[in-house]
């Protein structure tokens, strides 16, 4: 807080000071990581200061509990995502190994892509992912799924159509 402002006039600076202690403690035990826990907290306050709902919160540590648990899950799926990327590319001869100017952008259409994976519906998801890394086909699937094979080709139709949009933003 600045000098001379209450806490009613800097709402986040209190609710920093009040909580951020709590929260990386939270995350530290959580990630098992000092480091990760301070900037997933100081990440978490960020999308507080964002928001601008420092001052209508009844609850401070369940709102913050609640967006530093989605950021950690985020972080955890990229560094998961990372490890499985590298592990791959460590399987490849040497001279197929990517630079790491190509890694990065490989990683981060990795990322890409995984961030528009979970934005699909569920059963859309698991029909694009059953289609493409268990080569299952549509009456497979229809199966797994509970659905038709016509159902099957509309999720797989959207899941297409997002992977479009996803190339066209690039």
């Amino acid at each position: 807080m600045h000098p001379g402002l209450s806490p009613t006039q800097d709402p986040l600076g209190a609710m920093y000071r009040a909580h951020y202690g709590w929260l990386a403690g939270w995350l530290r035990k959580k990630l098992g990581c000092t480091a990760q826990a301070a900037d997933l907290a100081q990440d978490t306050f960020m999308r507080v200061l964002v928001s601008q709902e420092a001052t209508t919160l009844r609850e401070p540590r369940a709102y913050l509990g609640t967006i530093a648990h989605g950021l950690m899950v985020n972080h955890l799926r990229r560094r998961d995502l990372e490890r499985s990327y590298l592990e791959a590319l460590a399987t490849l001869p040497e001279p197929l190994s990517a630079s790491p100017e190509e890694q990065a952008l490989a990683l981060e259409a990795l990322y890409q892509v995984d961030a528009m994976l979970d934005t699909l519906p569920t059963k859309v998801r698991q029909a694009f992912l059953m289609a493409q890394f268990d080569g299952m086909s549509y009456a497979d699937i229809a199966t797994a799924l509970g659905v038709s094979d016509r159902m099957v080709r509309k999720y797989m139709a959207q899941a297409m159509l997002a992977c479009l949009l996803l190339d066209n933003r690039s």
